[in-house]
């Protein structure tokens, strides 16, 4: 077992966190190395024990970003409370980023919206129509600026596309939603810390924008409830707006559900009278029309009611436009 761990975090030290955090990089290759501190992790249950999520729970809890001396200090320090917290949460990435790539296909819904996301967290990705976005060409220059009604906002996601760029337009949105097995308040400053703690340490620009956007929905909260999304999705679809179009958003969370409650899921989606939002990996479901094919498909697929709409890294950093709208 001990093995396991020193195999887990060795290949996260090796693989994942260069390029994107030295200094996550660095704890993992002194736990990889720490016999004490593997056995401590030991009694985290296998499915909490990813680095990510471990070393969020220690910032959330107060961890400095240190280097790993002073880590593995806070670490024994607090290591009943931090098995605890790590078998109590999941990862719940909420990056507004993943909206980028969304608007175009938003974009091709009459609305008003009334949107529903499954996995919400905290929702971040409900306010499509509160962000300010900048779509970008390969060297950074704006292809198309876009901001809210009221002025340019203090989120601001900067996205870049290749090829054509197909027609946007900010959504109006009169209804937000969400289902989440634990989902998180803005308002509540435990979990405005564990989200900003699920930002890695060099991820320039992320933290911040993260930040800005819990203040956004902070001040309008959405309706967050608390349970399976098979189980909750049809009593909550109810209570949306009559007069407005149903919008169900699936954006990366479908790769965390065992595939057969995803697939019943999904048909539970295509039986409501709502539209489909989703992005997700290329193999991970097999109702894209037209088909594509995983080994050679760019990034995850963006769909809309199945139908492929664009290619585009999982975060939303970039994107290609792929096909013409065919309402």
């Amino acid at each position: 077992m001990t093995d396991a761990v020193q195999q887990r975090y060795s290949r996260f030290a090796e693989q994942e966190a260069p390029g994107r955090s030295e200094l996550y990089g660095e704890w993992a290759a002194g736990v990889a190395a720490d016999t004490e501190m593997r056995s401590l992790l030991l009694r985290i249950p296998e499915n909490r024990r990813q680095p990510p999520l471990v070393f969020a729970v220690t910032r959330m809890l107060g961890a400095e970003l240190a280097d790993y001396a002073g880590w593995r200090a806070f670490v024994m320090a607090h290591a009943d409370e931090i098995v605890a917290e790590c078998t109590a949460r999941r990862l719940q990435t909420n990056e507004p980023l993943r909206l980028a790539p969304l608007l175009p296909v938003l974009s091709e819904i009459d609305g008003p919206l009334a949107l529903l996301e499954i996995g919400a967290s905290a929702g971040l990705c409900l306010y499509p129509d509160r962000y300010s976005y900048r779509f970008t060409d390969a060297e950074g220059a704006v292809r198309l600026a876009l901001d809210p009604v009221d002025g340019p906002s203090t989120v601001v996601l900067h996205s870049q596309v290749t090829g054509e760029l197909p027609a946007m337009r900010l959504p109006e949105v009169v209804w937000r939603a969400g289902i989440d097995l634990s989902p998180l308040d803005a308002r509540d400053d435990r979990d405005r810390r564990w989200l900003q703690g699920l930002v890695w340490p060099g991820e320039h620009g992320r933290a911040e924008r993260v930040t800005a956007a819990l203040d956004i929905a902070a001040q309008d909260p959405p309706h967050l409830v608390v349970g399976d999304a098979l189980a909750r999705l049809e009593a909550l679809a109810a209570e949306a707006p009559h007069d407005a179009t149903l919008v169900v958003t699936t954006p990366g969370v479908l790769v965390h559900i065992p595939r057969e409650t995803r697939l019943a899921l999904v048909e539970r989606i295509r039986g409501l009278k709502a539209r489909w939002v989703t992005i997700d990996p290329p193999a991970l479901l097999d109702v894209w029309e037209p088909a594509v094919d995983a080994d050679t498909w760019p990034g995850f697929v963006v769909a809309l009611d199945g139908r492929v709409r664009a290619s585009a890294d999982p975060l939303g950093r970039t994107w290609e436009w792929r096909t013409a709208a065919d309402r």
